[in-house]
């Protein structure tokens, strides 16, 4: 019986579940990077430090090296996690849909109103397309993770709907930045204008989508 109590004695404290820490981790990152957007749109790319980041975060610098190895590191991160991901993952589901192409064009739509220019993603856009210039290879980034993907996502539904007989024109597989311009536009207007002159976003994309649509079926719709 000692022996008993004694190996009883000796059990090991239960480990932390890999899930937990793994949770812990992803949560500390996303301060990091909350934080990080506030730092750079505040005070600009070129004048934010990490120091001012970790302030922010409410951590040591020493924590932000354990999740990225330099501020243009951070902001990719940034770029990749707030838009890339999401991007990517819209892409999946539209494409996995057993819809019509412009079933699938509002699906794309609604996700672009909601998800892009109706959170904080619009905040990264804006510093993307601030800093853009100063930075060559942000853009190439910004390009790769985000601009790629929705291009190709807008030709693949442009394809199916030609393929189909849905479209009669061929003007979004050649020409897909058309699709998303009036994003571009009310992203800038909401930024510069919206206090002076008042923008229906919401009400813009959808009369933006019905004449593409139109457009694009041909005059026989």
């Amino acid at each position: 019986m000692s022996g008993s109590l004694s190996m009883a004695t000796k059990r090991p404290a239960p480990r932390r579940a890999p899930a937990r820490k793994e949770e812990e981790r992803q949560a500390k990152l996303q301060a990091i990077l909350d934080a990080a957007l506030d730092v750079f749109l505040e005070k600009g790319f070129t004048e934010a430090r990490l120091e001012d980041v970790a302030a922010r975060a409410g951590v040591g610098k020493g924590t932000i090296y354990l999740y990225v190895r330099s501020k243009q590191a951070l902001l990719e991160t940034l770029i990749r996690s707030g838009i890339g991901g999401p991007i990517g993952a819209i892409e999946q589901r539209v494409l996995s849909l057993e819809a019509p192409a412009e079933a699938k064009l509002r699906a794309l739509f609604s996700f672009l109103r909601k998800e892009i220019l109706g959170t904080r993603r619009m905040d990264i856009v804006r510093l993307v397309l601030t800093e853009a210039g100063r930075f060559p290879e942000l853009a190439e980034i910004y390009h790769r993770e985000v601009v790629g993907t929705g291009m190709r996502l807008l030709r693949g539904i442009a394809e199916q709907g030609i393929a189909t007989g849905e479209f009669q024109s061929d003007a979004l597989v050649r020409f897909p930045q058309l699709a998303v311009a009036p994003g571009v536009l009310a992203l800038l207007w909401t930024a510069f204008f919206q206090r002076l002159d008042p923008l229906d976003v919401e009400g813009m994309l959808e009369t933006h989508l019905a004449l593409m649509v139109r457009a694009l079926k041909g005059p026989s719709s």
